[in-house]
């Protein structure tokens, strides 16, 4: 189930190596595997691609809850 927004994600285009690390691990849990998983996505998913912030990572539910919740 990989991600359709893997390659113009503003996270690792901006942000994050993918291809080692932190970054390679988050890929591989999230962008390669279960993407509705991701704190990003999540977000994208509810409210669309403006309201994601560039410094939101994968694994910030918390954080993803609450923006998907102020914007209710």
């Amino acid at each position: 189930m990989k991600c359709e927004y893997l390659e113009t994600c503003l996270f690792y285009t901006g942000k994050m190596d993918i291809d080692s690390g932190v970054g390679k691990l988050y890929k591989e849990r999230y962008c390669e595997g279960d993407k509705t998983k991701c704190a990003r996505y999540q977000v994208l998913m509810k409210l669309g691609r403006p309201a994601v912030p560039n410094d939101l990572y994968p694994n910030m539910h918390e954080r993803a809850e609450e923006i998907i919740n102020k914007a209710k």
